[in-house]
């Protein structure tokens, strides 16, 4: 099982990869990382939303199993812990991990110091792994699959939340445009770095964009069965109640690119080795 340890200083930049560049990036976006609409679950209604959400995809319950991957500052894992279940929560950013741990002090969640990609958990472990937001950034999403197949135990669940945050309609890209000019005018702090993210984008799997149905496939060929793909029914609309002007413009931008997946890991058949008589 993963440990919780401290990132080493970073390499030299002739070593300095991908991966690397995606921790720093999300590492230091952790101080703002909870001002973001998209990431902060900001009202009792939006909260309720992502329950309902993920219970119509995943039936969880008090004592179930699960892996969070990429937990952030751990606003989804707050709407795990309201189903009462036991929540490992992984991500590859120490400082987002020590934001999360305070937001969830005296909680039973477990926090680990990994990659998304290889968790390193054991086999079978889990009821439901989750992530939201997460697949985008993915170096090899098929291994990625292939092992959170293997951590989810016999009939447990996958739910994936992500989005095509690279092809935009023209429509899109001028409420983007709008949006920007508004934080302009009301100089609104900017909460990332637009150029590293888009050095990133460049250099992950999906850097010409994530589609549920390229993603339902990916699923299926990892082995997952009951693959169901849908909108983000209800979580908008909370939002944008709570969101300034300038996050109205961009969430009525991105909404129609996003969307939740759902699968499940096959049962044991009745031959297969250590399968129940």
């Amino acid at each position: 099982m993963l440990q919780e340890t401290t990132l080493d200083a970073a390499p030299p930049r002739a070593n300095f990869g991908l991966k690397d560049e995606i921790r720093t990036y999300w590492g230091q976006r952790a101080e703002t990382f909870d001002l973001s609409y998209g990431h902060k679950i900001r009202s009792r209604g939006e909260f309720d939303a992502w329950s309902r959400l993920i219970a119509h995809h995943a039936p969880i319950g008090p004592g179930d199993r699960v892996l969070e991957l990429a937990s952030g500052t751990g606003e989804v894992t707050r709407v795990l812990l309201g189903f009462g279940c036991s929540v490992d929560a992984v991500d590859l950013c120490e400082p987002m991990i020590e934001r999360a741990k305070r937001k969830h002090r005296g909680s039973a969640v477990r926090f680990h110091l990994g990659d998304a990609e290889n968790t390193m958990m054991p086999d079978a472990r889990y009821d439901l792994v989750i992530c939201r937001n997460l697949v985008w950034t993915l170096v090899d999403p098929q291994t990625a699959l292939a092992d959170w197949l293997r951590v989810l135990k016999p009939g447990g669940a996958l739910v994936v939340v992500d989005g095509d945050w690279v092809n935009r309609s023209r429509r899109a890209r001028l409420l983007q445009r709008l949006s920007g000019w508004v934080d302009r005018l009301t100089a609104a702090p900017r909460l990332w770095d637009e150029a590293a993210h888009r050095r990133i984008m460049r250099g992950v799997f999906f850097r010409d964009g994530l589609k549920a149905p390229a993603l339902a496939a990916m699923a299926s060929a990892a082995g997952f069965v009951a693959i169901r793909t849908g909108p983000l029914t209800g979580i908008g609309r909370r939002q944008f109640a709570s969101a300034s002007w300038s996050e109205r413009l961009r969430l009525l931008a991105t909404y129609d690119d996003t969307f939740i997946l759902s699968a499940r890991k096959p049962m044991l058949a009745a031959n297969t080795p250590g399968a129940s008589p």
